[in-house]
């Protein structure tokens, strides 16, 4: 059986600028493979056929980097917004722009996860709800949304980042919704509309909301941080939804990049073109295309953009996010929450 999805890809990605100026956060890569191709790869072994990208921000780099409208051997269709519709309001757009006339699954495009699809299908026809929620267990509930539940799987309500110590579950919106036609109807036919702040309240106020915990693999990759665990989990082979080939001893190296014989790699990602000087170690990074590090370097935990230079002799420490084109001048010494570039 077929299965339609929205892909919501429209924010901005302003938590990991500046990598997101001039790319899409949905398509930044982990170990070379874009993370929009991991999560669609994901929904076509649960049976999605069909999915429609819900676009707002640079759509022209989706659309350019997937010509044949197919991406992980799921159909495209590409919704581009013509203003802001938050959530909801992008979720009532792609289904109108594909026609979307039964059950369907919507998920957040820079969520990374191993999640039990099927089973969430199955366990949203058996309560015949109007939408299903996934949720997921963290250790700090306080940045997401939390879902309080009874017995049965019905929403309690809808909590969005409750103050630290308040949350009355550690159970958060995981960012996977199965979805009925019919629930487009409690979203505000025109406008932006929240569906985390305004359409599932008024789903769990008429007993028509219902999650499902799931403890699979999950990551948001909104963050520096979480977008270089993202890399560190795939090559430790945490995320096994996607395979990953060319991982050797726990990092990952394109074959076109250029690294001395003396460097150090551990947990890295050396991305297509690269260089890499004498005597560097490179330790829980991402180099992303381009980048180069010159002789002498120490980076640690740290996300080098596109063409970036870092120069010779140069320490790099937690957690600097270095922009595209940019240049560390050399024998820099940086760490902290350091963002280099702009547009």
């Amino acid at each position: 059986m077929s299965l339609q999805s929205i892909i919501l890809v429209g924010g901005k990605g302003t938590r990991l600028r500046p990598l997101t100026f001039e790319t899409p956060k949905q398509m930044l890569p982990l170990a070379g493979v874009p993370m929009i191709e991991c999560v669609l790869e994901s929904l076509a072994s649960h049976g999605v056929t069909d999915a429609v990208l819900s676009l707002g921000y640079l759509p022209d780099r989706f659309i350019e980097a997937y010509p044949s409208n197919v991406i992980a051997g799921v159909r495209m269709t590409y919704a581009v917004e013509a203003e802001p519709l938050d959530t909801a309001g992008a979720i009532r757009y792609a289904a109108t722009v594909a026609e979307i006339d039964e059950t369907f699954l919507v998920v957040n495009g820079d969520i990374v996860s191993d999640l039990n699809v099927t089973r969430l299908l199955e366990f949203h026809r058996e309560r015949a709800s109007e939408v299903t929620i996934a949720l997921h267990p963290v250790d700090d509930p306080s940045c997401f949304g939390v879902v309080p539940t009874a017995d049965d799987g019905r929403v309690l309500a809808f909590v969005e980042k409750p103050p630290p110590g308040e949350a009355p579950t550690n159970l958060i919106n995981a960012g996977y919704y199965v979805f009925e036609p019919r629930a487009l109807r409690r979203i505000a036919p025109e406008g932006p509309v929240s569906v985390e702040r305004e359409t599932f309240p008024i789903l769990a106020a008429a007993g028509e909301l219902y999650a499902l915990a799931d403890e699979a693999y999950w990551l948001d990759t909104g963050t520096p941080q979480a977008y270089l665990q993202a890399n560190v989990d795939v090559l430790q082979g945490r995320h096994s939804r996607h395979h990953f080939t060319g991982i050797v001893a726990g990092s990952w190296r394109h074959p076109s990049a250029t690294i001395d014989a003396s460097v150090t790699l551990l947990n890295t990602v050396v991305d297509r073109e690269c260089v890499v000087g004498s005597d560097v170690i490179l330790e829980d990074s991402v180099l992303l295309p381009g980048a180069v590090v010159q002789s002498g370097c120490q980076i640690r935990s740290c996300i080098i953009g596109p063409e970036a230079v870092i120069g010779t002799d140069s320490v790099l420490g937690p957690t600097c996010v270095v922009g595209a084109k940019e240049r560390v001048a050399a024998a820099s010494r940086l760490s902290g929450d350091v963002r280099l570039g702009g547009v």
